[in-house]
């Protein structure tokens, strides 16, 4: 294996010391244009690349954002990953992808992570750690932003929010006015704020429209198809008369769906179903999907920004997206 060319052969090979080909890699110092040629010269003849761990010591930053996220098999998440890709990209960052996969214990890790490698900033999507602890390791980093999360610190951090309880309302006046009368809510997990959101929105919109509310109509689980699928077979078990759901999100609603093919109910004309976020899969399954619309990949985008505007110490600001509510077969 041929051996790392360095900045030393360089500088032999272009006759000048290793400061004036530095000041010719990082652009800073006066060199005369005839030497900052014959270092040019030599870099191409040797193909010589700067190592960004020796870039990142003289310039105090590695040119990497950390991006932290709950669970990359939920096509939610890999679309908000690809808009902060693109802004970082634009920008001349590489992003490094940790996936806690719901775990508390390997989100507490992923941040310990960020932190030992220096990243330049850090956005961190649908936190389940707790807000005294959230706050105390947001503090460690250069600059965060908080994605479905409010920002624990006041003053420091940059948040982009989904306002899930206008969410959960819209869902709800929905199937109230489609003269549904018996709705269930498929919850996600109580640690998910956004779960809290949209729990706390559909239960003030079913106290609005004088619907029955309470623990016989709720069902908590994890966010996945198995969960969403667990959860409505037992609601179903506990509610036999349950004409409609709000499902925590698409997946867990996909879930649902097949709980009611395999109880021989129909959808929509037995149980209508309404799930969260519009992900690709939304339009695809049968019936297509009514579900809260969130753009995965202009949130991605938002908190890229959101970011780099801290970073350029720009002042922290909290911005919130209103869903938007997409009408389709499963709850017309």
């Amino acid at each position: 294996m041929p051996n790392r060319v360095t900045i030393a052969d360089v500088a032999r090979l272009a006759g000048v010391s290793t400061m004036t080909v530095s000041r010719v890699i990082n652009a800073k110092g006066d060199v005369k244009p005839s030497t900052r040629e014959r270092v040019e010269r030599a870099i191409n003849r040797l193909e010589y690349r700067p190592s960004q761990a020796a870039r990142s010591l003289t310039t105090r930053r590695s040119h990497t954002l950390g991006l932290l996220v709950p669970d990359i098999t939920n096509p939610f998440f890999p679309a908000i990953v690809r808009g902060a890709e693109d802004v970082a990209w634009s920008e001349g960052y590489a992003v490094s992808l940790s996936n806690t996969v719901e775990d508390l214990a390997r989100e507490r890790a992923a941040f310990e992570h960020f932190e030992a490698h220096r990243v330049d900033g850090l956005i961190v999507c649908s936190a389940r750690l707790p807000d005294r602890e959230l706050a105390q390791l947001v503090q460690r980093h250069p600059a965060c932003v908080l994605l479905n999360r409010s920002a624990p610190l006041d003053g420091i951090t940059s948040s982009l929010e989904v306002d899930d309880v206008r969410g959960a309302h819209l869902a709800i006046a929905h199937l109230a006015d489609g003269g549904r009368r018996t709705i269930g809510l498929l919850a996600g997990p109580t640690r998910s704020i956004s779960a809290q959101r949209r729990r706390w929105g559909a239960t003030e919109s079913l106290a609005f429209h004088q619907l029955e509310h309470g623990p016989d109509l709720y069902a908590e689980g994890e966010p996945t198809e198995d969960g969403g699928r667990a959860c409505m077979a037992a609601l179903l078990r506990r509610r036999p008369d349950i004409d409609a759901v709000l499902a925590y999100n698409d997946v867990v609603a996909i879930g649902a769906l097949e709980a009611l093919a395999e109880a021989g109910r129909r959808v929509p004309d037995d149980v209508a179903v309404v799930g969260c976020d519009d992900v690709r899969l939304a339009s695809l399954v049968i019936p297509a999907l009514t579900t809260l619309r969130t753009d995965g990949y202009q949130l991605g985008r938002q908190a890229a920004d959101l970011l780099f505007e801290r970073m350029r110490g720009g002042p922290p600001r909290r911005v919130v997206v209103t869903p938007e509510l997409v009408v389709r077969a499963s709850a017309p």
